[in-house]
């Protein structure tokens, strides 16, 4: 993640809350690093920032000295490609800019601003498909970012982490600002990947939370958050925070100025 950015498409509540975002993390520049073992052993140096704690006041928000997870090498995911369960419901898309493939896939391109889809939805359980660009550029954040934001709050990042580290709280499959993965279960640049999650939306009475959301994540059929509960919506270096919002909302796919590429984005409902 680590900023927003939004194309000319009419937008929603939720995409406008993500084009504000973007106007207020794109000029903050990381103001901590650290050297530290990465997921495969090597010592490299990290960059991240030490603003805000969090709960427990152990880690800060992108602390680059927190514990890179550790790699680990993923089997075959059952679920690439695989047909949608009964009930599920196939995502359509808003924004045109970005680049619909011949293959069904499509790819984010040059000032294309995130995607956002036509459905709106809560408690699911969502299947994504997702692939980082073939041709490695760049480094740390700047490798392959993007990130799939449920109800435009919730994010899951997308990232290479192949044999590239970044404060872990902002690598692949962390709950983006919150929670790294339990390990590091990316394939490598180009491969295609899985996200099987599920989603428990948070439930508010007028302004009052009532009962925060969760979520479980598969990366490539890896367990890598197990009924995590949420401290709040996505916030680049800050705290998360919760705030009000309908019981339904559209999924966000995240324009970070990298290609990358997704398909097969489902969702099946969950009633709670």
């Amino acid at each position: 993640m680590s900023t927003f950015k939004h194309g000319l498409f009419t937008m929603t509540a939720t995409a406008a809350c993500v084009a504000v975002l973007a106007v207020t993390t794109q000029s903050l520049a990381a103001n901590a690093k650290a050297k530290v073992v990465d997921g495969w052993g090597n010592e490299v140096e990290v960059q991240g920032y030490n603003d805000e704690k969090l709960p427990g006041g152990k880690w800060y928000v992108h602390d680059p000295k927190r514990p890179q997870p550790k790699a680990v090498e993923p089997g075959p995911s059952p679920t690439l490609g695989a047909k949608p369960p009964k009930g599920a419901v196939m995502l359509t898309w808003k924004n045109k800019k970005w680049k619909f493939n011949s293959d069904g896939s499509f790819t984010a391109t040059k000032r294309c601003g995130s995607q956002v889809s036509n459905e709106k939805f809560g408690s699911c359980q969502l299947h994504v498909e997702f692939a980082t660009p073939k041709e490695v550029k760049g480094n740390g954040q700047g490798r392959g970012n993007s990130g799939v934001i449920i109800m435009g709050k919730y994010e899951i990042q997308v990232l290479d982490n192949w044999k590239n580290a970044t404060y872990p709280d902002g690598q692949c499959a962390a709950i983006y600002g919150q929670k790294p993965p339990d390990v590091n279960a990316c394939r490598k640049p180009g491969e295609w990947q899985t996200y099987d999650i599920t989603f428990i939306a948070p439930k508010f009475e007028g302004k009052k939370l009532v009962r925060p959301g969760s979520v479980t994540v598969r990366h490539n059929n890896v367990l890598v958050h197990n009924k995590v509960v949420l401290l709040g919506a996505v916030s680049h270096r800050r705290m998360a925070k919760w705030q009000p919002h309908p019981d339904k909302l559209p999924l966000t796919l995240q324009d970070h100025g990298n290609p990358v590429s997704y398909r097969n984005v489902w969702y099946a409902p969950i009633e709670d």
